[in-house]
């Protein structure tokens, strides 16, 4: 049984580390372990993932495969029909312009915007958008309200 009378340190001390650079007469004098010359011997050295010393590494020989489209995306924005009932009134008209003033839209969006069929919108407004989903199409002609298609 195990009590205070009985406990005993059964932790070890730390392994001092190597020293080096102690003179030639020692296992690690001179050159320290770390050869003669290159990046390597050197001080403060700390080498790049995938370098190989100047050689052309392997990940830039490789070929390049596949391709993405993130270079010509244009970046858009998705307006809610709740976000218009809840900013706007009757008889009001919903384009670039009014979002901007009411802070709805950046100041340049080269994708343009696009209405989404989020929530309800119960105020006759005409909307001028750049896109529609297939639910808001549904959901504004459904309550008769007039759209209109732009480009971007």
């Amino acid at each position: 049984m195990i009590d205070l009378s009985n406990l005993q340190n059964t932790s070890r001390p730390a392994k001092s580390g190597r020293r080096v650079g102690r003179g030639t007469g020692c296992k690690r004098g001179k050159t320290c372990g770390r050869g003669h010359k290159g990046d390597k011997s050197r001080r403060g050295y700390d080498h790049r993932f995938g370098y190989e010393g100047g050689q052309v590494p392997l990940y830039l020989k490789l070929p390049v495969r596949g391709f993405t489209r993130g270079r010509f995306e244009k970046a858009s924005r998705a307006i809610t029909l709740a976000r218009i009932n809840e900013h706007f009134s009757d008889n009001d008209v919903v384009n670039e312009q009014t979002l901007r003033e009411k802070g709805l839209l950046p100041r340049s969006l080269p994708g343009g915007f696009k209405i989404i069929a989020t929530g309800e919108l119960n105020k006759k407004v005409k909307i001028e958008a750049h896109s529609f989903s297939e639910g808001a199409k549904k959901i504004l002609e459904a309550n008769s309200i007039e759209f209109k298609l732009i480009e971007a």
